[in-house]
Order: structure tokens, then C-alpha cells, then sequence
């Protein structure tokens, strides 16, 4: 079955991790073996090869640059400047991936619907697509930046990432979207880009829900109902995205998926973690919904962990095609499968996206 993953983070890995994604998986765990400065080193599940075997043709994809002032201790760039070149480093990777053929950007409907027919009809010679995103806004320098972000192709963006942001508050901080962060807005729903709610804190979620109106989707969260903590969201916000046609994207990372996961500790085996956890969250979803058409998929695999922060049934990401068998056995359709995998974030596109 097609799958769009609506959230990777390609060209980190590529730059910060220093993986070659034109290699199988194995090979890339080959070269990495004995490495320690990551925990994830050798742990990966992610790479261009994969996706194709997966089916994968389409994704969201990344870039991501924090800028830290001196008081904050989460690991990042110590000026926007320096946050803004990082972006432009990973998005020449995405570049010099389309240049080998790898990789095929998508701007508008146009150039989304010719890439999902080129795909149907010839998948082994056809380009990966991606939408390009970005998470966290810390980059964006002022404003002039955001548009010169859109005319390289930026299509979403998501204020801010972990910890307090220039323009938001996001996971594991508190507080408001303050001047800059309305202005962010304003600026995103003149470009009509795609405003990606994931890792807002609940303050600024809901200050951003009063004053927002454009398209708004979470490329990747899941249901705190499961796992208590900020990073997910609350059944009222589950609502508040599903009454504003958002799609949902469900990520993979193991302590977002089973409660009291201890990072270094748990294990996938000794949690029992599995992708049945995502079909939880995914049903959960739907019922809130009364229907299938607000949840996707958004991994987030190989988002800083690995094997060892995955579930435990899969190896690499071309096992995203268990989830429409587990889905089958959990009693949904056809249609309602077809829609988790891809056609949610597809109509989205089609709707949002520039003709």
C-alpha cells in the first residue's frame, strides 16, 4: 500500500548524523558500527533504499536549526545566523539529492498529483517525493526570512520545537506566542503555508487557535490519554485540530507510544512497546473523530534514536507496511486504511497546496 510519511527528518541525519541515505540500512549500521557518540549509532531504520522498498513515495521532510540563547542548556545553535545556515546546509542536500535523482521536490498541486501518477506507473524509476518543512522556526531570522524560505520551497513550518522559542513556547517550557510569535503567524497564513502544531506547548496551542485561520495539521503527535505528558495532545486539542480539518500524523518514538519509559533504560523488549501501540493511538483518534479521516502517519523514525527507541516489531522503515494488516484486524476497511496510510495528508495537500 502507498504510504506518506509526514514526518522525517532526512536531512539531518544526512548532515548531523553523517549517513549516506542512497545506502540500505544495513550498510549505514555497517559503517556505524563501534561508533558511541550517539546512543543511536548503528540503531537506524531509515534511508532512501528503505522508503522504496516500503512503498514510501512521498513524505514531509525536514530541516531543523534551535537557536539557544545563553540561558538556555538544549543543545543548538547560539545565533538565528547560525541556525538559518544550518537549514541552508541540509536543504543543498535535498538538493544534491534531486540532482542524483533520488529526491523530487513538491511545491504545488501540480507537481503533487504528476508525482503520485509517475509513482503508480513506474515507482522503481521515480524520484522520492518531498514536501519540505520546517520545525522550529528559531531560523527564521525576521520575517524577509519566511519568504525567502517559501520561494526555496517551505510549504510548512511549526513555531517552535523543544523548550522556549523565539516566536513559541514548545515541549517540556510554558507560555505564550508573545509580538513575534503573532506576527509569525500572520505571516504564515499569507504565504499560505502550513501551519504544523506539533511540539507547541498548551499555552501557546490554544493562544495560536485564537488568533490562527489558515491550514493547520500535527505532522507528528500522539494521544497523551495514553502517555501523560506535554508532548502529545489532550483529547480537547485532538478535537480542536479534528474541527479544524487537521490531519494528525502518529509518530514512533517508544516513550511517546507505552507510559513510564525511562531514556537509557527501557527497552522496546522490556516495555513490550510494538505497532500496536500506534493502532491504539490511531483508533483513538478515530473515535474521537467519529470517522478515519483526521489520522495519518508521521514516524519521526530516526528523529535522534533509534532501534532502541522503537517498537519492538520493526526493523526498518519499509515495516510500515504491517500497520494496514494490524489495522485489518482491529476491524477497519479498505477505505479507512487507505486513508490512514496516505489519503488523509494526500486530500490535505490537495486542498492546501498551490495550484
Amino acid at each position: 500500500m502507498f504510504i506518506l510519511d509526514a514526518h522525517l527528518d532526512l536531512s539531518m541525519n544526512a548532515m548531523e548524523w553523517n549517513r549516506d541515505l542512497t545506502l540500505p540500512v544495513s550498510e549505514i549500521r555497517k559503517r556505524e558500527k563501534g561508533m558511541v557518540d550517539k546512543p543511536d549509532r548503528g540503531k537506524n531504520t531509515v534511508s532512501l533504499d528503505a522508503m522504496r522498498k516500503g512503498n514510501i513515495g512521498l513524505c514531509v521532510a525536514t530541516q531543523i536549526a534551535r537557536y539557544v540563547k545563553p540561558d538556555n542548556k538544549l543543545p543548538g545553535w547560539h545565533s538565528p545566523q547560525q541556525a538559518w545556515a544550518q537549514t541552508q546546509g541540509q536543504l543543498a542536500w535535498y538538493k544534491a539529492m534531486e540532482d542524483a535523482g533520488e529526491m523530487i521536490q513538491i511545491t504545488n498541486k501540480k507537481a503533487l498529483t504528476a508525482h503520485l501518477k509517475a509513482w503508480e506507473n513506474d515507482k522503481e524509476n521515480t524520484p522520492i517525493g518531498y514536501i519540505l518543512s520546517l520545525e522550529g522556526a528559531d531560523s527564521i531570522i525576521d520575517l524577509s526570512y519566511l519568504q525567502k524560505s517559501y520561494d526555496q520551497g517551505l510549504r510548512a513550518i511549526g513555531p517552535a520545537h523543544y523548550g522556549p522559542g523565539t516566536y513559541a513556547f514548545g515541549t517540556d517550557s510554558i507560555g505564550g506566542i508573545g509580538k513575534k510569535g503573532k506576527e509569525l503567524l500572520k505571516e504564515i497564513q499569507r504565504l499560505q503555508l502550513i501551519l504544523d502544531a506539533t511540539h507547541l506547548c498548551d499555552q501557546s496551542f490554544w493562544e495560536t487557535m485564537d488568533i490562527y485561520e489558515g491550514a493547520i495539521w500535527a505532522s507528528h503527535n500522539n494521544c497523551r490519554k495514553f502517555v501523560d505528558h506535554n508532548r502529545q495532545f489532550s483529547d480537547d486539542q485532538l478535537k480542536e485540530l479534528i474541527n479544524r480539518n487537521a490531519v494528525i500524523g502518529m509518530a514512533l518514538d517508544a516513550w511517546m507510544m507505552v507510559p513510564n519509559w525511562v531514556r537509557g533504560k527501557s527497552t522496546p523488549e522490556s516495555t513490550g512497546v510494538s505497532l500496536n501501540h500506534m493502532i491504539q493511538n490511531i483508533d483513538h483518534i478515530c473515535q474521537l473523530a467519529g470517522n478515519s479521516l483526521h489520522v495519518g502517519i508521521g514516524t519521526d523514525l530516526d528523529g535522534g534514536f533509534g532501534l532502541e527507541q522503537s517498537p519492538k516489531d520493526l526493523d526498518t522503515i519499509a515495516d510500515l507496511q504491517k500497520i494496514p494488516g494490524l489495522l485489518k484486524d482491529r476491524g477497519y476497511h479498505m477505505q479507512d486504511i487507505e486513508n490512514i496510510m496516505s489519503k488523509n495528508f494526500i486530500r490535505f495537500l490537495e486542498e492546501n497546496l498551490a495550484n
